[in-house]
């Protein structure tokens, strides 16, 4: 198996920006467990501009950056669904894109009043 900063190394600077971020949902989720953990503080969302003309998986990253401290993996799930109507259905881009926004942001009220 290969070193953690060996693969750090072979990846591009949004993919290490991903696995970091990925790294601290880890340690996050390992701290919450703990019962000397109190309090979590919360994470605003770091706001990226959305483009005029932005592809669905761009979006995705997009809004997954934005919103660091959600848990991605029910996010996905539900951005892969939204991707297949996109691509397999022929729903338009901007709709589907809307949609995950509207998504994203559901899911970061759930977490402030967690």
């Amino acid at each position: 198996m290969e070193s953690l900063q060996t693969i750090f190394t072979a990846l591009s600077e949004e993919d290490r920006y991903a696995l970091l971020r990925y790294g601290s949902y880890l340690l996050n989720s390992a701290r919450e467990g703990d019962a000397a953990v109190v309090a979590i503080n919360k994470v605003e969302p770091q706001p990226i501009s959305r483009p005029e003309e932005e592809r669905v998986v761009a979006a995705i990253r997009r809004l997954a950056e934005t919103y660091p401290m959600l848990n991605h993996d029910h996010l996905f799930r539900q951005s892969a669904d939204l991707m297949s109507a996109h691509l397999v259905s022929g729903r338009a881009a901007v709709e589907v894109i809307d949609e995950l926004e509207e998504i994203f942001l559901h899911h970061y009220h759930r977490y402030l009043g967690e």
